[in-house]
């Protein structure tokens, strides 16, 4: 690694008031004067895997939100709904096919207010309408056939996998207590799935509902109840495909989890009545919140979303299902997140911390919201280019494998670190978060397992990224000291790695910054 790379990644932070954005801003900087150092070492112990995820771990969200939707004054959505996105936009098209395949989950807060106009006269296809007497201040909206056939000519050309939310609504009575009782009518589901099936129209999962589960938001169902619609629900997909070779994943229930209200689901439609629990994630609070970036960057806050997972995992385990878990909808800050935060680089931390941590407890797949919209799109909801986190989600994708090993690190608890097998070789690929503001981190890796003694001689491959001019809320990632631009055209810029000589020599992570580090040539039997 040349001296020119190390002085480009390596600075110190300072903390900054900006006033423009009312909040504590940090910035960090190239270091005028030698800055703090300190080393540990990160152990992956590769005897064995201790989790397994899905290959197309990677998953966005789609949303219905019209350009009405605001929060605190601000309207952040757009032309970004499933019902008004430029489809034909080569960014956008380009930045899904880099994937091949990323996830699509198609849904959100809207999806139960939602019609499918299929062949039937008595449907009116009217848009969302803007009503703050109803239910999240809008109206029902349609989706017409048309939409959803040019949607389904997106999926194709991008290679997307889709999940696509039902309204779960549909028939139920509202009580004056805030919930819901009654069976789901599904009758224009069925008629919506029966379309999609005739059409040829290739989807990996219909999903029941968007937050309805336990204390719910908007409304809420009972768990008995919601558990007949869910087996309901599977009686129907496999009616609509019965001739087809493969059926798609029934999920549900797309909501925050209640560990009362999910074990009932789950042990009530096991063995194989629902194939995939989905919850939702927004441990940040609301976008207003002003001290966002401090809880980023505080490894004991970041520390405590662990308990939702371990305890769901537990649930699965005790209920003997073949149920798998999958992160849902995650943004972190609810409320459509908060500009230049949440779709800053700054939320790499968050949001890979986040991927990180939930394939230790063997969740499946991770939907981040959004693709695009809000101000946590990983796309810019006008330009579309990509934001940060689409180029951090991207990495994953290309570097991670689906094996799971146990990391630890074995010094400042600002360092987060995660391992998994390497999907590019045989070999192991670490995730380095520094959190420090202040400190270079040099890691020693011990990759346990791997006769790594005799390996010394071969190289690795780093990738190290940072924030354009040190700043943390910079809209613009850099990638081994260069900017990640992408071109008008939709050309993604290359993610090119520096080779290090020795896999033995500590990997430098930088203060405010993150590393993957690939060592092809370490060879652990986890992943042989």
């Amino acid at each position: 690694m040349g001296i020119g790379f190390l002085a480009a990644v390596l600075g110190s932070c300072v903390w900054v008031y900006w006033f423009s954005g009312g909040f504590a801003a940090v910035v960090c900087r190239e270091a005028l004067e030698s800055i703090e150092s300190t080393d540990g070492v990160a152990f992956v112990d590769g005897k064995f895997a201790i989790g397994y995820t899905d290959e197309d771990f990677i998953c966005a969200t789609m949303d219905w939100w019209p350009p009405e939707k605001c929060d605190y004054g601000t309207c952040s959505w757009g032309h970004a709904s499933i019902l008004n996105l430029d489809l034909s936009n080569p960014i956008l098209i380009n930045a899904v096919k880099e994937f091949s395949p990323i996830k699509l989950r198609i849904g959100g807060s809207l999806q139960d207010k939602v019609i499918y106009a299929v062949d039937d006269p008595e449907i009116k296809c009217l848009p969302f309408k803007k009503n703050t007497s109803q239910m999240f201040g809008f109206t029902e909206g349609c989706l017409s056939m048309s939409r959803w056939d040019e949607l389904n000519r997106f999926f194709k050309k991008t290679r997307a996998v889709v999940i696509f939310g039902l309204n779960a609504l549909n028939g139920r009575i509202h009580l004056k207590d805030g919930s819901c009782k009654g069976p789901w009518n599904s009758t224009n589901a069925a008629a919506f799935i029966n379309y999609t099936v005739n059409n040829g129209y290739t989807i990996h999962g219909w999903e029941l509902g968007n937050e309805l589960s336990g204390h719910g938001v908007g409304t809420r169902v009972q768990p008995d109840q919601y558990t007949a619609d869910v087996i309901k629900l599977k009686s129907m997909v496999d009616n609509s495909y019965a001739d087809s070779l493969s059926k798609p994943l029934v999920l549900s229930p797309g909501g925050f989890f209640d560990a009362t209200w999910f074990k009932y689901l789950i042990e009530k439609t096991k063995p194989n009545y629902m194939d995939v629990v989905t919850h939702h994630i927004y441990n940040l609070g609301p976008g207003v919140d002003t001290h966002l970036v401090s809880k980023i960057l505080d490894p004991s806050y970041l520390n405590g979303e662990a308990n939702t997972f371990r305890k769901l995992q537990q649930i699965i385990i005790n209920a003997e299902t073949s149920t798998t878990a999958w992160v849902g909808e995650a943004g972190g800050a609810y409320n459509s997140g908060h500009h230049l935060v949440t779709n800053a680089f700054v939320f790499s931390f968050w949001y890979l911390d986040q991927l990180g941590m939930s394939a230790t407890f063997d969740t499946k797949t991770y939907c981040r919201q959004s693709l695009i919209g809000g101000n946590y799109g990983i796309l810019n909801t006008t330009t579309y280019k990509p934001n940060p986190d689409y180029f951090s989600a991207l990495l994953w994708h290309r570097l991670m494998g689906r094996r799971v090993l146990s990391a630890t690190f074995n010094g400042t608890d600002k360092i987060r670190v995660y391992a998994h097998c390497s999907k590019q070789s045989k070999g192991v690929t670490l995730l380095l978060l520094n959190l420090d503001m202040d400190t270079t981190v040099y890691v020693s890796p011990s990759l346990g397992y791997n006769r790594i003694e005799r390996l010394v001689e071969f190289p690795r491959e780093e990738y190290h990224l940072t924030a354009k001019d040190g700043d943390l809320h910079s809209q613009v990632m850099m990638l081994n000291g260069k900017a990640l631009i992408t071109k008008d055209n939709g050309k993604i810029p290359a993610l090119n790695p520096v080779v290090i000589p020795s896999s033995s020599q500590p990997i430098i992570v930088a203060p405010c910054s993150i590393v993957f580090a690939h060592f092809p040539y370490s060879f652990v039997p986890a992943c042989i």
